[in-house]
């Protein structure tokens, strides 16, 4: 399935200052603690996951650390959200899921920026292929590592979780409503049928379009449907959609149902960034405002190669420079020469300058 060129960024407005991301359960979640108050604090950051990755594994092109005064006031984190199987976040679980998470500690304002789980990138070290694969194929290492060399980042922390956790999260909040097409009703089926057998549920299958009420099972099924027009950047909607409609069932439940939702959640949530900091963190990002919540790559146009589709980035480099002007506030950004090499290896073997 070949994708139309996609272009353009969202600059949020009323709507987006909820933040439809995996970044808004998280600050939902930080939300929560601080309601419950100081006692439980410790007792909730003790069920995340603390997870110390191998720095040295973790690749950044040199010219990115010799120009690291000019990204000093960002703090970049990679959010990965992963099709597991079981409760483990290492290597062997795809990224269906990846946000960069942009905090710019000078303004006080947060970024988005989906990366397409299909992008056509050079896993580090290794050669072109999906971007979703990197952490497959090497954990968050491997995936952080890939996304610093193809991107020009300097990232260091990461926080991932695992989807398997929608499921029993939109059970809790007693299902959310999903308003369902007849391209989605022709796929979500299989995904339904899938998933009940992984976590042995016995969900009902969709076979009409329409607003209707879902549960854990069909809900993540729905997130999972790529094949319909729009492939991997619907995709990437509907994952969001899914979230959103936590959210919006969230805001009205009691200290005690959130807590609930908290306990669930938590232990399937794996990050580096220790539990001390995480708390150091909660006043500062209460005070964060959204400023954009984007897709990347800004250009890109599917190909098949070998039999499989890819959705490569017209071109990386140019991609790279409006990332790092408009999100990083790097005007007359030059790209590593590393960039610049994968960059001509994606146009030789798909041929799009543009």
């Amino acid at each position: 399935m070949e994708e139309e060129m996609q272009t353009g960024k969202k600059k949020t407005g009323k709507k987006g200052k909820i933040i439809i991301s995996i970044f808004s359960v998280l600050l939902l979640l930080i939300i929560t603690i601080v309601t419950l108050g100081s006692f439980y604090i410790n007792d909730k950051l003790a069920k995340i996951n603390y997870v110390e990755l191998d720095q040295n594994k973790i690749q950044v092109n040199p010219e990115v650390l010799v120009k690291a005064e000019a990204l000093e006031t960002y703090r970049t984190i990679a959010l990965f959200g992963i099709d597991a199987r079981e409760d483990t976040y290492d290597k062997g679980n795809r990224s269906d899921c990846i946000i960069l998470a942009i905090l710019n500690e000078k303004t006080k304002e947060v970024s988005l920026v989906s990366v397409y789980r299909d992008t056509y990138l050079k896993m580090t070290d290794m050669y072109l292929d999906k971007v979703t694969h990197a952490y497959s194929y090497g954990g968050p290492e491997l995936a952080i590592s890939t996304l610093n060399t193809n991107l020009d980042l300097d990232i260091k922390e990461f926080v991932t979780v695992n989807f398997e956790a929608v499921v029993e999260a939109v059970d809790a909040l007693g299902g959310i409503e999903l308003d369902i097409t007849e391209d989605e009703v022709k796929y979500i089926n299989g995904y339904i049928s899938e998933i009940n057998r992984v976590t042995e549920h016995s969900s009902e299958e969709i076979t009409t379009a329409g607003k209707r009420q879902v549960d854990g099972v069909q809900a993540l099924a729905y997130s999972r449907i790529r094949y319909t027009e729009g492939g991997d950047y619907k995709r990437t909607e509907r994952m969001r959609t899914v979230i959103e409609k936590m959210l919006q069932k969230a805001k009205n439940l009691s200290v005690t149902e959130l807590n609930k939702i908290v306990d669930i959640l938590l232990p399937k949530t794996y990050t580096n960034i220790e539990a001390q900091e995480i708390l150091a963190m909660i006043p500062e990002l209460a005070t964060y405002k959204m400023k954009y919540n984007i897709g990347w790559p800004y250009e890109t146009k599917g190909a098949t190669i070998n039999g499989i589709w890819y959705g490569p980035p017209i071109t990386l480099e140019s991609n790279v420079i409006r990332l790092h002007k408009e999100i990083y506030g790097q005007e007359d950004y030059e790209p590593s020469n590393a960039v610049k090499q994968i960059s001509n290896e994606i146009i030789q073997k798909t041929g799009y300058t543009k």
